[in-house]
């Protein structure tokens, strides 16, 4: 008898679930329905800024798998269509075609929440102006790729400062615009420490970015055409064509809250190794990810909420395999992010200080500078590498790295070693690549390990 899957949301989790089980049920074993209440499905939220900067000419490149195609795979994707409500006691989801408005109920024998998160849109005056964008969907690209289009004014705002923050300012710059980012933490990039925050701060302000710190927006100011012309500090005012917003998201969660499902301290919902939502409610038969779900730090052992297609897509494998009658796990996550603000690479992975202060962690700290290729090799471009390990064990706590070419990947090394549990001095061991176009005889984050293998020797270890 034939059983069938309900995927609420139709991008990175929720379709990787579908076509993953799909790949292991034929159709007269499993019937897969899937709701989606955008324009598409299986898209590149991450390469939004690349295609409104240019780097990305079209938007369809952007995206992996249409519904045409999911079809084609024997999944019924219902596209224009909203969940509204969750009975898991009769497992049954509520939709609404938002077209037409009509409402109908769908029996599931198991269902996939991969709701996403929401972008941080904050409660202030003229928020909801013309002019204002948040760039969450492939909706969002194109309605602001239409205003740069339309706009004749040349002055961009951006409000924040994260990954979203940092990525949009690089578009705009290469639209031509003047670009102003607004930025409440001491430094940009608050998934950095301060004192590293600080390098990418400098960098956007050598670029022509115009960088401004610890200030609260209040509110959007605008004209007589009622469209935005001002972004308003306490005590400054920033004039704009085009507001950008790059506050950060939240998981996307109340469906799953109304039906009573456990979510963590941070909103996202909570799964067991297999991504199967706890508790019972759900009753067994309800599996999450993406990221509408909280995730395993491996270096704290505390539940994080991370927003990454790279996680979303191994979720959707994992959930996907575990439908379909195999067996998969998903274990953690270390933390690790690149990002880039034109040619300066950003990168982290595992625990900035605060997050080791908070986990009751005693640690070291060491930063070095270095290159990305031996200094005599053409192009070789400075780095600066921060490392913290446990005090006593020496274990690798977390690694930052800036520079220009060639650094940002580097922290992928890190992140093996946080994943591995390794020592900062069994890293120093590592048999990394060499040759003077890559690396210098001791690779950047090697040169950082032995550093902080002697800050830990010194603490006493």
């Amino acid at each position: 008898m034939s059983e069938r899957l309900v995927v609420i949301g139709g991008d990175a989790a929720g379709m990787s679930a579908a076509s993953q089980a799909r790949r292991l049920k034929k159709p007269g074993e499993l019937e897969i329905v899937a709701f989606e209440r955008g324009h598409f499905t299986s898209f590149s939220a991450c390469g939004i800024p690349y295609w409104v900067g240019g780097d990305v000419e079209e938007r369809d490149d952007l995206i992996a798998r249409s519904p045409e195609a999911h079809r084609e795979r024997a999944i019924d994707v219902r596209m224009r269509t909203e969940v509204v409500e969750i009975d898991a006691r009769e497992r049954r989801v509520r939709s609404r075609d938002l077209a037409s408005g009509a409402e109908e109920w769908t029996a599931y024998d198991k269902l996939v929440i991969a709701t996403g998160a929401r972008p941080l849109r904050p409660d202030l005056p003229g928020i909801d102006a013309p002019g204002v964008h948040g760039v969450q969907t492939l909706d969002d690209g194109q309605a602001l790729l239409d205003t740069l289009t339309k706009t004749k004014g040349r002055r961009a705002v951006v409000i924040g400062a994260g990954y979203i923050g940092v990525e949009m300012a690089e578009a705009l710059l290469h639209r031509g615009y003047e670009v102003t980012v607004v930025n409440r933490a001491q430094e940009p990039m608050s998934t950095l420490d301060p004192d590293m925050g600080r390098l990418v701060h400098e960098a956007m302000t050598g670029m022509g970015i115009t960088m401004v710190n610890d200030a609260e927006v209040t509110k959007i100011l605008t004209g007589e055409d009622g469209r935005a012309r001002a972004v308003a500090t306490d005590d400054r005012e920033f004039p704009a064509d085009v507001v950008v917003l790059g506050i950060g998201v939240r998981p996307e969660t109340a469906l799953a809250r109304d039906a009573g499902l456990p979510v963590g301290e941070h909103g996202g919902l909570l799964t067991d190794l297999g991504m199967r939502v706890r508790g019972p409610v759900a009753d067994g038969a309800i599996w999450a990810g993406g990221d509408c779900v909280e995730v395993l730090d491996l270096v704290s052992g505390r539940h994080r909420h991370i927003a990454l297609g790279t996680h979303a897509n191994k979720h959707g494998q994992v959930i996907g395999s575990n439908v379909g009658g195999g067996y998969a796990t998903f274990p953690g996550v270390v933390g690790t992010a690149v990002s880039k603000v034109c040619d300066l690479e950003i990168a982290r992975t595992g625990l900035r200080e605060k997050d080791a202060r908070a986990a009751g962690l005693q640690y070291v700290a060491v930063t070095i500078e270095s290159t990305s290729r031996a200094g005599y090799y053409p192009g070789a471009a400075l780095m600066t590498v921060k490392m913290l390990a446990e005090r006593r064990t020496g274990r690798l706590l977390g690694t930052q790295i800036v520079g220009r070419e060639g650094a940002g990947k580097r922290v992928d090394v890190a992140a093996v070693a946080l994943t591995a549990r390794m020592t900062v001095e069994q890293m120093t061991a590592l048999d990394l690549g060499y040759a003077p176009p890559f690396s210098p005889v001791w690779d950047p984050v090697l040169v950082a390990a032995r550093k902080a293998v002697t800050a830990v020797r010194a603490g006493g270890a």
